[in-house]
């Protein structure tokens, strides 16, 4: 980047994508702090396991010098996937063949993979305890933010990594994520292998999915024999509140989740009651496809800020680091700031709406009256 002086690049969240920007862009002598409203690295739980694709992920991580500490993490055997009936009959089980790891997608556990990226980055790089309230546009593309706890700074690019409900976009966009009309219930199961041998061998090495008349089991399995079950439901946003529940009634919680299966097998329906983690309501969003924003000096965005969807793409994080990584190689190649946003920009919106219109499709066709026909013909069709 040719300037006069050190561009002032503030990353807001520090997800996959805005990680992989900063590492990428400290590579190169580009200086770039992460604000997080998180209080630290190991503040809250990161999720379950991503697959990185060779020309995504795996290839945004190739960029920014950790592909091997990467494959080191990776469990390739993750890659396999399951399909069971509602009766609990394995339907479909496909493992891909044996190749190198980066050329396929292998698994890694979100904790992991956000403490590769941490680690990979300069001290003091990500700023903890950091909640943005609002930007201030000044002059020139400058903006000043203002935080929580008063703390007040300025930049020449601000980048919403900021997840679903970014306050960046706000700056840029109209749009609000909407509900998909599925929620997830999560569960858990410790020690999987050992304390629910039978849960763990329906589970398989990769990932189980159980989808029919809009209910279903996706059970994923994690490092360190934990396995992460999705109970997801197409029903109201409010189910909880319709049915007089308390989320934090563990008992309750899960008499109204068995009942909401009635009929399916004793081997799924033990993913219900013996869970070792209680249960979390995830209601599902979407930003409006397509989701686009005029170009402003100072202000772009990534990840589930620029193009929130249902995992039902498979591409979430995938795309948030390829985004981080064309978004940090557009500002290390350009003459300017804002020349390195239009090019980024004219590379993020048409992939991003491609695969949020594929994501939508996809948790229509799971969670559909014939979602178990729907799933097992596309697996069927794309082993």
């Amino acid at each position: 980047m040719a300037t006069s002086t050190t561009p002032r690049i503030a990353i807001i969240g520090a997800g996959p994508g805005g990680l992989i920007c900063a590492r990428i862009l400290q590579r190169h002598g580009i200086p770039a702090t992460v604000y997080d409203l998180d209080a630290s690295a190991t503040a809250r739980d990161q999720g379950g396991t991503l697959d990185m694709h060779p020309d995504s992920g795996q290839n945004a991580l190739r960029e920014a010098g950790l592909l091997d500490e990467f494959l080191a993490l990776a469990r390739p055997e993750g890659q396999q996937m399951r399909l069971v009936g509602r009766d609990g009959r394995v339907l479909f089980d496909a493992t891909p063949p044996e190749t190198h790891a980066e050329d396929g997608t292998p698994e890694i556990d979100r904790g992991q993979l956000r403490h590769l990226l941490l680690d990979s980055l300069e001290p003091g790089t990500v700023h903890w305890s950091r909640k943005l309230t609002h930007a201030e546009p000044l002059s020139a593309g400058v903006h000043r933010l203002h935080f929580a706890d008063g703390f007040t700074t300025e930049a020449d690019l601000v980048v919403g990594a900021d997840g679903a409900w970014s306050k960046v976009r706000r700056l840029l966009s109209d749009a609000t994520p909407g509900y998909t009309g599925v929620t997830f219930v999560e569960v858990g199961l410790d020690q999987a292998d050992i304390r629910h041998p039978a849960l763990a061998a329906l589970t398989g090495d990769g990932t189980m999915m159980a989808l029919d008349n809009n209910r279903g089991f996706i059970a994923q399995r994690n490092s360190r024999q934990h396995i992460r079950v999705y109970i997801g439901m197409r029903i109201d946003e409010n189910w909880h509140h319709n049915a007089g529940l308390d989320l934090a009634d563990p008992d309750a919680v899960g008499k109204v989740l068995l009942k909401e299966f009635t009929g399916w097998s004793p081997d799924l329906l033990r993913f219900i009651t013996d869970t070792d983690t209680g249960y979390t309501n995830r209601p599902l969003y979407a930003l409006p496809v397509p989701h686009a924003w005029p170009h402003t000096p100072g202000l772009t965005l990534l990840g589930d800020a620029a193009h929130l969807m249902s995992p039902f793409s498979g591409m979430g994080a995938n795309l948030a680091m390829l985004d981080g990584a064309d978004l940090a190689r557009a500002l290390i190649n350009r003459g300017s700031i804002d020349e390195a946003v239009r090019a980024y920009e004219h590379l993020l919106l048409p992939r991003s709406i491609e695969a949020a219109e594929g994501a939508a499709e996809g948790i229509a066709g799971a969670f559909a009256p014939d979602s178990a026909a729907q799933t097992l013909a596309h697996m069927t069709q794309n082993p």
